[in-house]
């Protein structure tokens, strides 16, 4: 999965505030993708015939704002989740480095996957929520926003149908997983040099790879997922979804009976497209972000660039530079006012 470096020269709330800010930009830029994507994954009735018809008939019949119906929600979903998964990776990738302090890939890889259960796990009911948002109709709408939709889902269906599915984001995990270390353990092979020598360019390819074989992987758990979350009896057309179904497994077998083993792949022309603009966007912004932060900490000339400031030691913490600053500082003072107290 593409993620951006952590970098120690940032504070613990400087990485969140930047990888926050380019997940909402690249999110809204590319809404449009996303709502396609989930409403060929439900089964609505925009998605009968194919990628750009889909893109045609959602705008005839809902107008332009349905491109970013939920994206408020999946917006504001990112920093809590963002924040759990970055505490939870840190404590279990802690808990397996060696002497070392060193730890394999495929340790990493699960140590992300078990992060992102767990931020799931407590960020799950605006997943749900953000689905019923996109899959409904935004001019003829059941539901009024984040707190309406919860309201409404926990009143008629109760609390667990805000974790409808949860089940396969677990299960999801683990092809995705497999998708992530295939990729990375092949990449020295692929680009012929040491994984530590790579380019930035190459780093967002890998990332790019990774993320586009992981998710045709485990996309199949998300096409259910997606239908578990937006089937309700309490909407419209059960809430739009192609198949009627009283479970998971039976989900699983209604799809594939009615529509065929493909259709499991709903939406995956979407997601592939919307891959490259949404990673790019989403190290471009955080790159934009972190080199204001840099400058701010002291660590560089610009915001404008990476010129390092001269005399600065880039291996300090933002803490700890601070405190070699100050220290500098009052050095200079008392030096200055040993030098008076000689001159008199």
């Amino acid at each position: 999965m593409a993620t951006v470096k952590k970098d120690d020269r940032l504070t613990n709330s400087q990485s969140l505030m930047c990888v926050g800010f380019a997940g909402v930009f690249s999110k809204t830029v590319t809404s449009p993708l996303e709502v396609v994507k989930i409403l060929s994954q439900v089964g609505t009735f925009h998605c009968k015939r194919g990628f750009m018809h889909t893109f045609l008939l959602l705008y005839q019949n809902e107008g332009l704002r349905a491109f970013w119906k939920g994206n408020s929600v999946s917006c504001l979903r990112l920093f809590p989740y963002s924040a759990i998964h970055l505490a939870t990776y840190k404590k279990i990738v802690h808990f397996h480095m060696d002497d070392l302090g060193r730890i394999s890939q495929w340790r990493a890889i699960l140590a992300g996957g078990l992060a992102g259960i767990s931020a799931a796990l407590i960020t799950y009911p605006l997943e749900v929520v953000e689905t019923r948002l996109i899959a409904q109709n935004c001019r003829e709408s059941t539901y009024r926003g984040l707190l309406h939709t919860l309201s409404m889902v926990h009143r008629n269906e109760g609390f667990l149908a805000l974790y409808r599915g949860f089940c396969l984001t677990i299960l999801g995990a683990v092809p995705f997983s497999i998708g992530c270390y295939v990729v990375y353990i092949n990449l020295d092979k692929l680009w012929q040099e040491h994984h530590f020598r790579f380019s930035s360019l190459q780093n967002f390819i890998n990332g790019c790879l990774a993320a586009g074989v992981a998710q045709s992987l485990s996309f199949p758990f998300e096409t259910i997922k997606r239908k578990m979350q937006a089937q309700s009896p309490f909407l419209p057309h059960c809430g739009g979804v192609d198949v009627h179904f009283t479970g998971m497994i039976n989900c699983f077998r209604e799809v594939i009976r009615t529509k065929g083993m493909l259709s499991l792949w709903s939406g995956f022309t979407a997601n592939t497209v919307k891959i490259v603009p949404y990673y790019g966007l989403l190290f471009s912004c955080f790159e934009m972000c972190k080199q204001v932060c840099l400058y701010q900490n002291g660590y560089i000339v610009s915001p404008l660039s990476y010129k390092l400031k001269p005399g600065v030691d880039q291996s300090l913490g933002p803490h700890e530079l601070q405190e070699f600053k100050r220290y500098l500082r009052n050095g200079k003072k008392q030096a200055q006012s040993s030098s008076m107290r000689n001159r008199w």
